[in-house]
């Protein structure tokens, strides 16, 4: 199990999943959970030790840190590695189990106790690791590899060039972010204060993906105002804005739902509803790679809304649509070079990239539109936002052979034109 290269990555990426970080949508605090600062302080620790004297916890929570280039490498482009350190809200995330398995080509028994399988049928992708040993959980919360599993990549990178300072490199900036679940995690990420010109999240799946093109991203707020009047005593009288709710989720389009899709797809996605008879709120997200598909589907949430409204003119019914972030494609496209040494990385550490689109987001796309061009790395994970989350070892040692191989290469970047 231990890597002859990375030898405390897996112990570190272990002691990471145990931190509670998840993020939470409805706080208004920065980072939005407290716990996230208890895994930031170690992790200031962490760099510290590996010679990042400068590490900190700026505004907001998010960690910098900064290794000075070698002689000779000032004038380099400085290079940024980032990754995120909160975890999911969509699946519980308290009290992990992890466990390290191999996977032998059938169902995997996760919890003996309360009899939950890995099972091969539901996740078909699990066969490409037959025999290797595979990080799973207890089958009762998330693993926390999205995205503890870029941190491990990271620190692990920075723990070997502590001990090889002969390698030559650029200066290094790290950084570790919150609340990315939430679409807040570069909220407060300061670009110039984090020194570099370049930089890549390690945020991604499976070994030898690329991502450079994520969804256009939008939340809808539907709030449903019905007339509460006693159930006894109702007739003609009560709206009830549950129903009201329910009607308009049952008109969006079943093709164009994220249990329908895929690759290039986007969807609308009714991801929570609370609510009385009096009053009801439903958000839905809203996803696609391709601009005028994206405003397509906003629209079409407008006219649901309004046929809803124009069904029950006793209720009101409003929409407010928030857009998250952008596809960052375009921006990458004005940075071909920032494409070329990555695809010299992977193929430096023996790994041939798989470019492929994000059915989500990253901290690298927001940095990306921000005039910091971040393509995304994979960390190896499977299953992300799921109780099913696993990562194979070899594929987490592979991502930090990959950060080790960004490193390298950045002694021999001049310029990014």
């Amino acid at each position: 199990m231990t890597s002859k290269k990375f030898p405390n990555i897996v112990p570190e990426f272990l002691s990471y999943v145990l931190y509670e970080t998840q993020s939470s949508r409805e706080s208004i605090e920065e980072p939005s959970t407290p716990n996230q600062l208890l895994l930031a302080e170690e992790l200031v620790t962490e760099l510290k030790s590996s010679g990042l004297q400068d590490a900190h916890i700026g505004k907001g929570g998010v960690v910098y840190g900064t290794l000075p280039a070698t002689p000779g490498c000032e004038d380099c482009p400085g290079l940024g590695l980032i990754a995120h350190m909160d975890t999911s809200p969509d699946a519980p995330a308290v009290n992990i189990k992890p466990q390290i398995l191999v996977y032998e080509g059938k169902d995997v028994l996760l919890n003996p106790e309360k009899e939950i399988y890995f099972k091969e049928e539901s996740f078909p992708e699990i066969k490409k690791y037959l025999n290797q040993e595979i990080i799973f959980t207890d089958g009762t919360t998330l693993l926390g590899a999205d995205d503890k599993a870029g941190i491990a990549a990271i620190t692990a990178c920075m723990d070997y060039l502590k001990t090889h300072p002969e390698i030559p490199h650029a200066k290094i900036c790290v950084a570790f972010t919150p609340d990315e679940e939430i679409a807040k995690g570069t909220v407060n990420f300061d670009i110039e204060h984090f020194g570099a010109q370049y930089a890549y999240t390690f945020d991604g799946g499976e070994i030898g993906t690329l991502e450079t093109e994520n969804f256009n991203a939008a939340t809808a707020f539907v709030q449903i105002a019905g007339v509460v009047v006693h159930p006894g005593l109702s007739k003609g009288k009560m709206v009830n804005s549950l129903k009201l709710a329910a009607k308009l989720i049952s008109r969006l389009p079943a093709d164009q739902a994220p249990e329908t899709t895929e690759g290039y797809e986007g969807f609308i996605h009714p991801n929570k509803v609370e609510g009385t008879v009096a009053s009801t709120t439903v958000r839905i997200l809203i996803r696609d790679h391709d601009k005028a598909k994206f405003e397509a589907k906003k629209e079409l949430l407008k006219k649901l809304v309004e046929e809803i409204q124009e069904s029950e003119p006793r209720a009101k019914v409003s929409l407010t649509i928030k857009d998250s972030y952008e596809n960052m494609r375009p921006y990458l496209d004005q940075a071909p070079k920032v494409m070329e040494i990555v695809r010299q990385a992977y193929r430096e550490a023996g790994i041939e990239p798989i470019e492929e689109p994000i059915r989500g987001g990253t901290d690298g796309a927001r940095l990306s539109t921000r005039g910091l061009p971040c393509p995304n790395v994979f960390t190896g994970g499977m299953n992300y936002h799921s109780v099913y989350e696993c990562i194979p070892v070899k594929s987490l040692e592979a991502a930090a052979d990959v950060a080790l191989s960004l490193v390298r290469l950045s002694s021999q970047i001049k310029s990014l034109k």
